[in-house]
C-alpha cells in the first residue's frame, strides 16, 4: 500500500509505482556527426504518468536515473527522501551483498540517530515522581483541606472537601487493613460514578491495594470473570447493586456504603503502603483468545503521566474537570486523580450522563467546566448540541481513545468559543494512559491530525516487519517505551512475552517496549500518523475490541457454523459491529443479539447481523474481512424487519419515524427496540435531540 502526504490511497490506476530500467542502446550512440559530441537529454514531463516512477538508463559505463512523482500526493521533501532510501539501499546492498533484502537499511547514521535519539529526547524530572498518586492527593489535602475537592449530584448538591475525602478514604483504609488488603492485593471495585467511588478508589490505594473497576453496566459472567482472574480476595460494591454482582466462589462482599463511614476522630495510620512500582489498577481489554486480558498498571507510570500534564497545561484550583469516562476506561485516572492533586474541583457527571450530549453542554455551563474530554465519536456527537457557544468556561478539550478526524477537528472549531483548544492524545491502556499529544491548531485544518510526538519520559519508535527502525514517511507498527509501560498482562506470562519485549537498541538494563499493533508513520517534522492496524482489533466508541473475542462467544451458540465480526461505517462517520454469521441451523438476528449480549458488554454486541451461505475467503484461504464489509449491507438481517407491526397512533408514527431515520432503516415496528435494531448510545443521543 503506498502511504502519501495526503494519506493512503483508496483507488489507484492499474498499478502506482514503476520502475523502468533502460539497458538497450540509445539512438545517440549509433549516429556519427563530425566535431559533434552527443548524449542524451532527459525530457522534463509536465504530468506524471503514475504516482510514483523511477527510471535508469546505462549510458555506457554509466548508470543515470530519474524520479517522478505526483505532486497531488508528494511533498518535493518525501520524493527527495525516497531517492536518498534508494540510494543508501543499493549501497549496502554493494558493499554486503550476502545480506538478504529485507535486513537491508535505509537510515544513514544520522537519521538513525535522529528517530531514536533526538525525537526521544523526553527526559524530564518532575517533583513528586517518586511518590505514590494517593500519597500526591493527599499532600493536596494538607494544603487546602477545607476546599471543596468533588461534587456530585444534578445540583452540584453533594460534596466532599479535601479534608473530608481524606478522612473517608483513610476509614476506609484502616478497615480494609483489616481485611487482610496489602501491598500488591487486587481489590475489585463495583460503584456508579459518585462520591463513594472516589472514596473508594483512594481507600483501596491507601491500603496499598490495586483496584480492579468492575463497570455495575457489564453482564454478571464478565464481572464473574475478571473478579476470578485477578484473584480478587474482597469485592467492594455499592448495596444498591447487590443485584447485579455475580455469584463468586471465595471473594468476600463488603459494602462500600457501610465500610466508608467515618468515625469521630482522624482515622489511624495505614503504615508500609505501597510504593512507587507497586501496582496501582487492573484494568481489563478485550482479548483475542477470546476473553479478556488484566493490564497490570504501577504508580510510577500514572504519577509521571499526571505530573507532565500539570507541568504541559497546568491546573489551579480555579478549574473544574468534569469526570464522565467509566473508571474502567483508563482516561478517568487523569480525570479523577490528575484533577485532585492539582487542587481543582472534580464535578462527577451523573451516571450515564457521558451519553447524553445535552447534559454534557448544560454541565458545562453551569459548573464552569474548565477542562474535558471526549472519545471522538462522542465529541462528534457533542459538536451537534445547542448552547455550545456558552461553553465558554471551557480552556482544553481533550480527545482519545481513536483516531481523530480532520472534519472534526473543523466542526470543532467552527463550534466552539474562540480560544478553546482541542488536544489529541493517544495511548493504549499498556502506557499508563498517553503517550503522545497533538495540538490542533488552524494550520492543520483540512489534514488528518496527527498523534503527535512523546509525552515527558515517553519513547516512540516505528519499526519495520523484522524489527528494524524505519525512515520518515515508511508506516510501521509502533512501539513505545518509557516510564509509562505497564508491568505486562495478569496471569499471562506467555502474551507479555509477545507483546512487552526488551529493548533492541540500546543497553538499558531492564528496559522494555510495548508493542502496540498499531501502525504508524513519521512526518518529517518528528510527529506521528495513525494509520490503522497491523491485525484485526477494532475501536468503537473508544473502547478497544478484539473481534475474536466476540466470533469465540457466537461459536458457542449451537446454531453457528462460522462466525465472523467486521466494523461497518455509516454516512455520519459512525462505525459499528456487524456479525457475519454461517447458520448451521434456523437462527435469527434476535437470539445471536441475546447470546452476546447475555457474556459481552454492550458496547461489544454488534449493531446488527448478516446470515450468509459461507464466509469469502481470500486466496491464501483466510476470511476476507474486506469483501465481509463491503457485501454486508445487502445481506444485513435485522431484527423485527420481517414481522414490523405498523404504528397505529400519530405518536407511535413520530417515533417510528425517528428511529428509522437515525438508524436509516426502510421502516420501524411498533415491537422493534431501539438497541435491538442496531442503536448505540451516541445514536440515542441523536433521538433524544
Amino acid at each position: 500500500e503506498l502511504v502519501t502526504e495526503r494519506g493512503s490511497l483508496e483507488h489507484s490506476p492499474l498499478f502506482q509505482v514503476m520502475l523502468a530500467v533502460q539497458n538497450t542502446p540509445t539512438v545517440a550512440e549509433g549516429v556519427v556527426a563530425p566535431g559533434l559530441e552527443l548524449r542524451p537529454v532527459a525530457a522534463e514531463s509536465a504530468t506524471a504518468k503514475f504516482e510514483l516512477s523511477l527510471g535508469f538508463a546505462l549510458l555506457g559505463e554509466e548508470l543515470t536515473g530519474g524520479l517522478e512523482y505526483n505532486t497531488d500526493l508528494f511533498d518535493a521533501s518525501t520524493a527527495e527522501r525516497l531517492a536518498r532510501h534508494f540510494a543508501r539501499l543499493l549501497e549496502v546492498a554493494m558493499a554486503a551483498p550476502e545480506m538478504a533484502w529485507p535486513e537491508l537499511p535505509l537510515l544513514d547514521r544520522s537519521e538513525e540517530q535522529q528517530v531514536l535519539l533526538e525525537w526521544n529526547d523526553t527526559e524530564a524530572a518532575y517533583p513528586g515522581s517518586g511518590r505514590c498518586l494517593h500519597e500526591l492527593v493527599f499532600e493536596q489535602a494538607e494544603r487546602a483541606p477545607e476546599a471543596v475537592a468533588v461534587v456530585a449530584g444534578e445540583e452540584g448538591e453533594e460534596h466532599l472537601t479535601h479534608a473530608g475525602l481524606r478522612r473517608r478514604a483513610g476509614w476506609l483504609a484502616h478497615r480494609l487493613r483489616g481485611l487482610g488488603v496489602g501491598r500488591e492485593v487486587p481489590v475489585a471495585l463495583c460503584a456508579e460514578r459518585s462520591l463513594e467511588m472516589v472514596v473508594g478508589l483512594l481507600g483501596i490505594l491507601e491500603a496499598g491495594g490495586a483496584y480492579v473497576p468492575l463497570d455495575p453496566d457489564y453482564p454478571a459472567d464478565r464481572l464473574a470473570f475478571m473478579v476470578e482472574d485477578a484473584a480478587a480476595p474482597l469485592l467492594l460494591a455499592q448495596r444498591h447493586l447487590v443485584d447485579r454482582l455475580p455469584e463468586l466462589r471465595g471473594v468476600r462482599i463488603v459494602f462500600l456504603d457501610e465500610l466508608a463511614r467515618p468515625e469521630a476522630g482522624a482515622p489511624p495510620a495505614v503504615p508500609d503502603g505501597a510504593g512507587p512500582d507497586h501496582l496501582l489498577y487492573v484494568i481489563y481489554t478485550s482479548g483475542s483468545t477470546g476473553r479478556p486480558k488484566g493490564v497490570m498498571v504501577r504508580h510510577r507510570g500514572v504519577v509521571n503521566r499526571l505530573l507532565w500534564a500539570a507541568h504541559a497545561y497546568p491546573v489551579t484550583a480555579a478549574d473544574r474537570v468534569l469526570q464522565k469516562a467509566p473508571f474502567s476506561f483508563d482516561f478517568s485516572v487523569w480525570e479523577c486523580f490528575g484533577t485532585l492533586l492539582s487542587g481543582a474541583r472534580l464535578v462527577l457527571a451523573r451516571p450515564g450522563g457521558q451519553r447524553d450530549g445535552a447534559y454534557l453542554a448544560r454541565t458545562v455551563v453551569e459548573q464552569g467546566i474548565t477542562l474535558l474530554h471526549f472519545v471522538p465519536a462522542m465529541l462528534q456527537a457533542f459538536l451537534e448540541e445547542e448552547g455550545l457557544d456558552g461553553c465558554r468556561s471551557l480552556r482544553f478539550v481533550f480527545s482519545g481513545g481513536d483516531a481523530l478526524a480532520s472534519e472534526t477537528v473543523e466542526r470543532f472549531q467552527a463550534r466552539m468559543p474562540a480560544g478553546v483548544l482541542l488536544r489529541n492524545q493517544y495511548g493504549p491502556t499498556e502506557i499508563s494512559i498517553d503517550v503522545t499529544e497533538w495540538i490542533c491548531r488552524e494550520e492543520r485544518t483540512g489534514r488528518t491530525p496527527p498523534i503527535g510526538r512523546p509525552l515527558g519520559n515517553g519513547r516512540v519508535y516505528v519499526t519495520g516487519p523484522n524489527g528494524e527502525l524505519v525512515p520518515v514517511g515508511v508506516a510501521g507498527e509502533l512501539l513505545l517505551g518509557g516510564v509509562g509501560v505497564a508491568r505486562g498482562y495478569l496471569g499471562r506470562p506467555d502474551l507479555t512475552a509477545e507483546r512487552f519485549v526488551p529493548f533492541p537498541w540500546q543497553d538499558e538494563a531492564g528496559a522494555r517496549l510495548y508493542r502496540t499493533g498499531d501502525r504508524v508513520r513519521l512526518l518529517a517534522d518528528g510527529n506521528l500518523e495513525f494509520l490503522g492496524r497491523v491485525d484485526h482489533q477494532v475501536k468503537i466508541r473508544g473502547y478497544r475490541i478484539e473481534p475474536a473475542e466476540i466470533e469465540a462467544v457466537l461459536a458457542l451458540h449451537p446454531a453457528v457454523r462460522e462466525a465472523a465480526v467486521v466494523v461497518r461505517q455509516d454516512a455520519a462517520g459512525l462505525r459499528s459491529l456487524l456479525g457475519c454469521v454461517v447458520p448451521g441451523a434456523a437462527v435469527n438476528a434476535e437470539e445471536l443479539r441475546a447470546a452476546v449480549r447475555g457474556t459481552l458488554p454492550d458496547y461489544m454486541v454488534p449493531g446488527a447481523f448478516a446470515l450468509l451461505e459461507a464466509l469469502p475467503l481470500t486466496p491464501s484461504g483466510k476470511v476476507d474481512r474486506k469483501a465481509l464489509e463491503r457485501m454486508a449491507p445487502a445481506r444485513e438481517e435485522r431484527a423485527g424487519e420481517a414481522e414490523a407491526v405498523a404504528p397505529r397512533t400519530p405518536s407511535e408514527e413520530i417515533l417510528a419515524s425517528i428511529f428509522a431515520e437515525v438508524l436509516r432503516h426502510e421502516r420501524v415496528g411498533i415491537h422493534d427496540g431501539f438497541f435491538d435494531l442496531g442503536g448505540h448510545s451516541l445514536l440515542a443521543t441523536q433521538v433524544v435531540s
